[in-house]
């Protein structure tokens, strides 16, 4: 284990004594919301240091194990003793040590919560729309494969199918290693191109086109930004599209105005204007978080990167060409001749794939922070 790691680790260790101290001290258990931030720190520690004791010991292991092996001298059984022992000591700690890695890899606490999924038609016309259509339903299915229960809040669609702009809410629970929704789904924030022949071509011609995909966490309820009422517009319309007479007939439709900042919600999916409110509200405080969110990372140099492009062909993260079946992501050069399979919902290589490269440099972060 590189000794950076290890550092880390003894730190941890101090940490968890530190947490049982202050979870049994009296004015954190009268604070509801400071015992329950530290009871996860508690719980998230525990493990980590379970972990080390287990390495620790099998480190104890080999090294008398490794003793045994030099004062053998010569005794057949003894020697293979040994020398097995060695081995499983050495599978046990490369096991330990790489888990221990990922657990120390620094977490989101965002990474376990709900999703807001935008997509927006950028450069390409009514293909464009066609596409960001094409994209809802891999999330859709995405979601459907992963157990997840999937909603739309809002929509516009365009007059030859697919979506001029599309928000879809995502929850579900998490998987073995602690990450959910916005954890699987938070790298396909960016610009989304296309290379394809369009339903509408008739000469047979590849075009390019783009979407946009914003995908947000859903705040939580204690901790979510506290919104003044006096700072909201709230204005009601009559829906339309799909739903029949009565949503067609009610200004159950609902837009929500943040006046300081410009940044506008609305939902129309609902039969009541109540229940419209409330998730409009809900998308509204996503994005007013998410502004927060990227205003702070901006600031900070290990965490740059911008989670929207314009919706130009050239402004992409990934590329999805139908003639070669082919999807590249290009932010960690992955290539899989799998696309149709892809746009099914077969998400898990891309979505595993960029998980082990932000885990990767996350590590490399700490490593420098803690140097040696």
């Amino acid at each position: 284990m590189k000794p950076f790691l290890r550092q880390t680790l003894d730190r941890q260790l101090l940490r968890l004594h530190e947490l049982d101290a202050l979870l049994s001290a009296s004015d954190v258990v009268s604070d509801m919301a400071r015992f329950r931030t530290l009871s996860r720190e508690h719980s998230e520690a525990s493990v980590i240091a379970e972990q080390y004791r287990k390495l620790t010991s099998r480190e104890a292991d080999l090294s008398g194990a490794q003793d045994m092996l030099r004062e053998s001298r010569g005794d057949a059984d003894m020697t293979a003793m040994a020398e097995e022992e060695i081995t499983a000591a050495k599978a046990d700690i490369g096991q330990l040590d790489e888990a221990l890695q990922l657990m120390l890899i620094p977490k989101d606490p965002d990474d376990v919560r709900p999703a807001f999924v935008e997509i927006r038609a950028g450069t390409g016309g009514d293909e464009s729309a066609l596409f960001a259509g094409d994209l809802c339903r891999l999330y859709t299915r995405y979601a459907e494969r992963s157990g997840w229960r999937t909603e739309i809040i809002s929509e516009s669609a365009s007059e030859l199918g697919g979506y001029k702009e599309v928000v879809l809410r995502i929850e579900g629970t998490t998987d073995s290693s602690g990450v959910g929704v916005y954890g699987k789904l938070r790298f396909e924030s960016g610009g989304h191109r296309v290379q394809r022949v369009p339903a509408t071509e008739t000469q047979g011609r590849i075009h390019t086109s783009a979407c946009t995909v914003a995908v947000l966490p859903e705040p939580d309820e204690l901790e979510a930004i506290k919104i003044n009422p006096s700072d909201l517009r709230i204005d009601t319309y009559r829906a339309s599209g799909a739903g029949g007479q009565h949503i067609n007939k009610t200004d159950s439709a609902v837009r929500i105005t943040h006046l300081p900042t410009g940044i506008v919600a609305e939902c129309q999916e609902g039969r009541s204007q109540h229940s419209n409110k409330a998730q409009a509200l809900k998308v509204l405080t996503a994005r007013i978080h998410e502004k927060d969110r990227s205003e702070r990372a901006a600031k900070d140099a290990a965490m740059r990167r911008g989670l929207v492009g314009s919706g130009d062909r050239s402004d992409r993260i990934r590329t999805y060409n139908f003639p070669q079946g082919r999807l590249t992501d290009h932010r960690i050069n992955l290539t899989l001749y799998k696309l149709l399979t892809i746009m099914e919902g077969d998400l898990d290589d891309v979505v595993t794939a960029l998980q082990v490269a932000r885990g990767a440099e996350q590590l490399a972060e700490l490593e420098t922070l803690l140097p040696g």
